[in-house]
């Protein structure tokens, strides 16, 4: 997420609330992470009473994280009682029994609570004590209420900033009625009951072409509990679009041969000898239509390349080596290429023109005079013993890596 939520080109939202008066906070990262809690949920006036860092403090405006224009309008003061001269309505927050008579509220009640004064243009303070020790007695004595939190007893104490924030959310939350910030969009309308009957329709007649309903006196409730599925989604018309896709896809395959690609294996086959009788795609011009075969014959592999390229990628030998097919090495196209080891696999078809004898011979001689390790892969070798291929390959691969 950009800026984690955070964008400048919104308004600020300046509205009144009431005052966060930190007592002696000790670092100034805490008085930085308290301000950028101020800052999320619309609170802007901040004092500092004793800071024990001196102050300004460049750790304090990096935790700040943005939040710079609370930290600059910061006050500082030598006294509680100076900082919450002004003050109509104090609280005392504390994770310990004072044993003094005075109401305790929870964040959400000191919201409520403070809505009114602020309201009618009021300060209204906020006290927060030391990391390490909280407020004293006599200045929890100072306040109108003491706020506290329903914590686990036994390990009460909040980090400054989550204290500050849970008090900020709570009040935030009450100023503006809980509105939040954004909602689902409606992207697309409700699907209609036709559209939906339609897609039922087509799913139980492929799921019908593969006998997916047995045993057939069962096939009733079968179709009413898939049915029920889609209907309890709430499902919207792109929606169902999107999964009448998915389904004649999974019915279909890719386009032509099933296993995939354009062409089937003879086909690719030859495909392959037209682009090594052209120098595999070896065209100056990217958008050449032979250098565009050479992309088409890398969505059409042949049986064997097929073979040998799956294997390769699920072999733990080779993960991570950065292979890839059909990929340009200068004027070149190569059958596979990993470029942080400077290692080509050529593959090496059952039967070879002369022409492309010629000019695999060539692009071996450009490839190694530039570094590159070649690796010649037979097909046939490959239809014979895979396992053997791979192993003789990775040794190979093994001495390119040292």
């Amino acid at each position: 997420m950009a800026g984690a939520g955070t964008d400048k080109t919104k308004r600020w939202v300046v509205q009144p609330g009431p005052v966060v008066i930190l007592v002696e906070p000790q670092l100034g990262e805490n008085i930085g992470s308290a301000a950028r809690a101020m800052a999320n949920f619309g609170l802007s006036r901040l004092r500092l009473v004793k800071p024990r860092e001196e102050w300004p403090n460049p750790q304090a405006k990096k935790m700040a994280s943005g939040a710079d224009r609370i930290l600059d309008d910061a006050v500082l003061y030598e006294s509680v009682e100076a900082a919450i001269a002004d003050c109509t309505l104090v609280l005392a927050t504390t994770a310990r029994a004072h044993d003094q008579a005075k109401p305790v509220i929870d964040a959400a009640g000191a919201a409520k609570t403070m809505a009114a004064p602020v309201a009618a243009g009021e300060t209204v303070g906020i006290l927060f004590g030391r990391e390490r020790s909280g407020l004293e007695n006599d200045e929890v004595a100072l306040a109108d209420y003491i706020l506290t939190l329903p914590v686990n007893p036994a390990f009460a104490s909040l980090n400054l900033a989550q204290a500050v924030i849970i008090v900020a959310y709570e009040w935030f939350k009450h100023a503006t009625a809980g509105a939040l910030p954004f909602a689902m969009p409606d992207r697309s309308p409700p699907v209609s009951k036709q559209q939906l009957h339609a897609f039922f329709t087509m799913l139980e007649h492929e799921l019908e072409k593969v006998e997916f309903f047995r045993p057939p006196d069962k096939r009733a409730t079968m179709q009413i509990n898939l049915r029920n599925i889609f209907t309890r989604m709430n499902p919207t018309q792109q929606d169902i679009r999107t999964l009448h896709g998915v389904v004649m896809s999974l019915v279909e395959g890719r386009k032509g041969p099933a296993r995939g690609g354009l062409l089937n294996g003879d086909e690719a086959a030859l495909l392959r000898t037209l682009l090594a009788e052209h120098g595999q795609g070896r065209v100056p011009n990217e958008r050449g239509p032979v250098r565009g075969l050479a992309r088409l014959l890398r969505r059409n592999p042949t049986e064997a390349e097929r073979t040998f390229w799956d294997a390769l990628m699920r072999d733990k030998r080779f993960i991570g080596q950065g292979f890839k097919r059909q990929v340009p090495v200068g004027p070149h196209v190569t059958d596979i290429v990993s470029f942080p080891l400077k290692a080509v696999m050529e593959l090496i078809p059952v039967e070879e023109t002369d022409t492309a004898v010629t000019a695999r011979a060539e692009r071996r001689a450009w490839l190694t005079e530039r570094g590159y390790r070649v690796i010649d892969v037979e097909m046939a070798e490959v239809e014979r013993d895979l396992s053997a291929v791979l192993s003789s390959v990775a040794a190979e691969i093994d001495t390119v890596a040292r």
